[in-house]
C-alpha cells in the first residue's frame, strides 16, 4: 500500500481541511488523527500544546506517512520554525495561510484574525503578516466558544450567530473585508460569519491553503506521488469516541465518505 499523508486536529474540526485534500488529491490515502479527548487546545499552554502534538506527531509516523500536516492553528503556533520532524516533511497553517490573506486583501493592507485564545496569545499570524509585509493592519480577535458550538453542531443557529456577533463587532464596525479563519472549526460556520461580515468578506481557509502548500510540495519532488488510487484509505482515528463524534465525523465529511471511527490511544 502506499504511504499516506498525516494530518492532525485537537478535534474534528480539521476534517474540514481533510475533505478539501481528499478531493485535491484523489490518489492519495489519508491519516487522519483528532485529540477528541484532550480538546480544546485553545486554552491551554504551549508547553502542553507541543507536548501532546509530539505524540501525535510520533503516532502519525508509525503509521506509515510521508508527510505531516498540523491543520491545528494553535499546535502550529508551537511547531512554527519547523520544517520537518524525524526526516519526514512538516507543514503547518500559519506561514502560508499569512500569505495567502495578504494576496487577498491586496492594497487594502488590512486584515483580522480569528482564533482560538492559545492561537491569538501566541500573535503567530501577526508577527508572521508584519514580517511578510511591514505596512499590513492585523486585528487579531480570540473566539473561544466558536469551537465548542461546531463540535456539538450548533450551526446556522441564532445561539451561533449572537456569539459570532459580539465576537466581530470591531471588525464588522472596521469594515475589514479579509479575514483569516484561525482554527479548523471556523470554516463550518462560514455561514454564520458571512451575516455578521456581510457577503463579500474574503475567508482565508485552512483546506484551500495547506493544499496548495501539498500541491507545491508534489511539485518540487519534496514527496513522491502516488500514481494511482489502488488500494486508497481515508483513515479517520480520534483519542475518543462516542456515537455524537461519529455523526459529526460524517457531517463535515459530506459527501466524502469514511469509514468506522479509530479510537486510538496515544
Amino acid at each position: 500500500m502506499n504511504s499516506s499523508i498525516g494530518i492532525f486536529d485537537s478535534g474534528l474540526g480539521g476534517l474540514t481541511v481533510l475533505k478539501v485534500l481528499a478531493q485535491k488529491f484523489p490518489h492519495e490515502s489519508f491519516c487522519y488523527l483528532g485529540d477528541i479527548a484532550r480538546l480544546p487546545y485553545g486554552n491551554k499552554s504551549p508547553e502542553t500544546i507541543r507536548k501532546y502534538g509530539l505524540q501525535i506527531l510520533k503516532f502519525l509516523k508509525a503509521q506509515n506517512v510521508k508527510v505531516l500536516i498540523i491543520a491545528c492553528n494553535s499546535a502550529s503556533t508551537v511547531f512554527l520554525e519547523e520544517r520537518e520532524f524525524e526526516g519526514i516533511p512538516l507543514l503547518n497553517v500559519i506561514v502560508p495561510g499569512s500569505r495567502a490573506a495578504l494576496v487577498a486583501a491586496g492594497m487594502d493592507k488590512r486584515i483580522a484574525v480569528l482564533g482560538t485564545s492559545a492561537t491569538i496569545r501566541s500573535h503567530a499570524y501577526a508577527t508572521t503578516l508584519k514580517a511578510l509585509d511591514s505596512a499590513v493592519e492585523v486585528t487579531e480577535t480570540a473566539c473561544p466558544l466558536f469551537v465548542p458550538l461546531v463540535e456539538e453542531g450548533v450551526v446556522e443557529d441564532p445561539i451561533t450567530e449572537l456569539v459570532a456577533l459580539r465576537y466581530l463587532q470591531k471588525i464588522k464596525q472596521q469594515k475589514i473585508k479579509t479575514v483569516i479563519l484561525g482554527c479548523t472549526h471556523y470554516p463550518v460556520l462560514r455561514s454564520d460569519l458571512r451575516k455578521v461580515l456581510g457577503q463579500d468578506v474574503q475567508l482565508v481557509e485552512s483546506g484551500e491553503v495547506l493544499s496548495a502548500e501539498l500541491g507545491q510540495l508534489f511539485g518540487n519532488g519534496g514527496i513522491e506521488a502516488s500514481s494511482d488510487g489502488h488500494g486508497r484509505q481515508i483513515r479517520v482515528c480520534i483519542t475518543d469516541l462516542t456515537d455524537h463524534f461519529e455523526r459529526l465525523a460524517t457531517q463535515l465529511m459530506d459527501p466524502e465518505p469514511i469509514g468506522r471511527l479509530e479510537k486510538v490511544v496515544l
